[in-house]
């Protein structure tokens, strides 16, 4: 099935979770004296970012018959993404975890789920019927960890192509969930090359090259593989550079006063979903693709000057304001 024939759904599959964030910024862990609950989880994330910019989005995934699942359900339907694909487990618990924000901003992890229920998502459990009716698939790699939700991510996405969806990978690396550096490497490699759309942080790519420099174009180029329609490598607020078969650039990023990271990946791959969503076009056209990394940017940017991930995603007349006076300066 040709993908232009499809509807503007994105649907994202993966963890969702509770972000546990320290009250004030600069603190470890155990410094903190207080913690603010924000809904989290990247493919998560993506999904919300695509409703508040006015696309369609639906998320598959597993949460824990609690509390905590229940309330993140209830914050996809209240950002209008579709749950046809959630399910709860009865005995395990809805994924936590406890996120430090250090001075600058960036954070450091520390994880609850062993096993959370997003781990526990099996292959029977998957709603097929929801992906082929989307336009494009978006996942991570902490899906790929353990099973049974690795076989899980495989059928999925096994179903996504066959059905002529787009195919969107962000990696999201997330070390102190693998069992090692080497086996995190792996993981992520082993389906790298089964996207159309791979977005990558500079982070990333040093570790995914095992040190490589992220500004070193034959380093990024060492990412390419024949079938990619798009690498996107960012540079958080000095922007991304941006890798097609006929072309490659860059585009700037904005400054603004970050206080907290989390989500601004995310934030970035929403905006840019949501433009692919409507017009995969963007793969051939240079300008139109560079004005929708110009937008991401933004969304990515501002959603760094709020704590948390999914209350701090930006709309897109939040977007076009800061970009207007970015160029009003």
């Amino acid at each position: 099935m040709a993908i232009s024939g499809k509807s503007e759904l994105v649907v994202s599959f993966g963890e969702m979770l509770i972000d546990f964030v320290p009250d004030e910024a600069g603190v470890s862990l155990g410094e903190s004296k207080a913690f603010i609950k924000a809904p989290g989880g990247a493919p998560a994330n993506v999904a919300v970012a695509v409703t508040k910019l006015g696309g369609k989005s639906a998320f598959i995934g597993k949460f824990g018959d609690d509390e905590f699942g229940h309330m993140l359900v209830d914050i996809l339907e209240t950002n209008n993404v579709n749950t046809d694909g959630v399910l709860f487990d009865a005995d395990a618990r809805t994924a936590l975890a406890f996120v430090t924000l250090k001075k600058n901003g960036e954070r450091e992890f520390m994880f609850y789920r062993n096993p959370s229920a997003d781990m526990l998502l099996t292959e029977s459990e998957l709603n097929l019927g929801l992906i082929r009716q989307a336009k494009i698939f978006h996942y991570g790699s902490i899906s790929l960890i353990t099973e049974p939700c690795r076989s899980a991510h495989m059928a999925a996405m096994k179903a996504a192509r066959e059905a002529g969806l787009m195919l969107s990978y962000d990696p999201n690396v997330r070390l102190p969930l693998w069992p090692s550096p080497e086996a995190a490497r792996e993981g992520i490699k082993s389906i790298w090359t089964q996207a159309d759309f791979i977005k990558i942080s500079d982070d990333e790519v040093t570790f995914l090259t095992n040190g490589g420099d992220a500004e070193n174009e034959d380093v990024l180029k060492s990412l390419w593989y024949e079938g990619l329609k798009l690498l996107v490598v960012t540079y958080a607020e000095k922007g991304c550079r941006y890798f097609t078969k006929n072309f490659k650039g860059k585009v700037n990023g904005f400054s603004v006063k970050t206080i907290d990271t989390t989500g601004a990946g995310d934030s970035f791959v929403g905006a840019l979903l949501c433009a692919l969503a409507k017009d995969s076009s963007l793969f051939q056209d240079e300008g139109k693709l560079k004005e929708a990394l110009t937008f991401a940017n933004a969304c990515g940017a501002l959603s760094t000057i709020e704590k948390g991930a999914i209350p701090a995603l930006p709309s897109a007349a939040q977007a076009h304001e800061l970009i207007a006076k970015s160029k009003g300066k």
